[in-house]
């Protein structure tokens, strides 16, 4: 497919401004909640906007592009998110049907669980459509709703969300998958507020061996590398919670507080500011789009693990671009 297909979409959003050779927004006007736009091939159109993605760009919608009836937008509006530290947000496993992050005392909480349930069901369901090539391999992830100000939050650096930095998963380790999200803004009248940086095959080649690359690679050659697995392996099988990293994740791991910690990419001129207006959603590959959340609250996020061999351009996802770095595989 000729890769000016479809080019009259891929312009920045009105009110977002991101700077050249940077991570760019495309706005999608050729899908609405009603689905795909004809005339059109849908299957060509979703493997244009999935090669967009795994280039670094974000697609953004203008509207919400899946069903989210009213009463449960204000619902979730109204909930109250408890204070515990260790609960950045309300989160919902859609395998298990499990709540966690709630304030008992702020919702009913099976209102809330049905609530995320059904909101996990239609954004999947979207999901699916828009992004084709995806849903034949990909595993649900966890949903989240983010309910609090981002702006001035009390964190432990690891933890805030207002440095740049690529996702990575203490206890979901993706072996080289990838992390897509797609976040809607549910505030009714607040913008929520992101940077960017500089995506994953440009910033890696300049940062990722001071963030311990070449160690990393070395234990990954090392012959007692099986050795190092076998608490990962010995707590899934008792159905336990120690994750089996491969030295991907542990680098992704190590990488993602790197740059949280590092001064001088905080500080780079190489970044821009995005405003998602209310009611809009966007979609991004956070594991090599480095981003920030400076402001906002009451935004919606489902994350999908997407498969390897249903990427679109392999050799630009973070797995291939430091293992021809490093020289050596980096998987499991």
């Amino acid at each position: 497919m000729s890769s000016t297909a479809f080019q009259f979409n891929e312009r920045p959003a009105s009110s977002l401004q991101p700077r050249p050779g940077e991570s760019t927004l495309i706005e999608v006007t050729d899908y609405t909640v009603a689905g795909w736009k004809p005339p059109a091939n849908p299957e060509d159109r979703s493997r244009w906007y999935c090669a967009r993605l795994e280039e670094g760009q974000i697609l953004f919608f203008a509207g919400t592009p899946y069903k989210l009836p009213a009463d449960d937008r204000d619902c979730l509006i109204g909930v109250r998110q408890t204070s515990v530290a260790y609960h950045k947000n309300v989160s919902y496993r859609p395998r298990e049907g499990r709540i966690h992050g709630l304030d008992r005392a702020s919702a009913d909480a099976d209102r809330l669980r049905a609530i995320m349930g059904a909101y996990s069901r239609h954004v999947t369901a979207f999901a699916a459509d828009f992004l084709r090539p995806y849903a034949r391999g990909w595993k649900l992830d966890f949903a989240s709703f983010r309910s609090l100000e981002e702006r001035g939050r009390d964190l432990p650096l690891k933890q805030r969300n207002d440095l740049l930095h690529t996702d990575a998963f203490p206890t979901r380790p993706t072996n080289g998958n990838r992390i897509l999200r797609v976040f809607t803004n549910l505030n009714p009248s607040e913008p929520r507020v992101w940077l960017t940086g500089e995506p994953f095959d440009v910033i890696a080649p300049r940062l990722a061996p001071d963030a311990g690359l070449l160690a990393c690679a070395a234990k990954a050659r090392s012959s007692l590398r099986p050795l190092s697995r076998l608490p990962g392996r010995l707590g899934s099988a008792l159905g336990l919670p120690v994750p089996d990293r491969s030295p991907y994740d542990s680098f992704m791991l190590g990488f993602h507080d790197y740059l949280k910690a590092n001064g001088a990419f905080q500080d780079s001129p190489a970044k821009s500011r995005c405003e998602f207006p209310p009611n809009s959603t966007w979609i991004v590959f956070t594991d090599s789009v480095p981003h920030a959340v400076l402001s906002g609250r009451l935004a919606l996020e489902h994350t999908y693990i997407i498969s390897e061999a249903d990427l679109m351009l392999p050799e630009k996802s973070p797995r291939q671009v430091l293992e021809k770095l490093a020289g050596t595989s980096l998987r499991n």
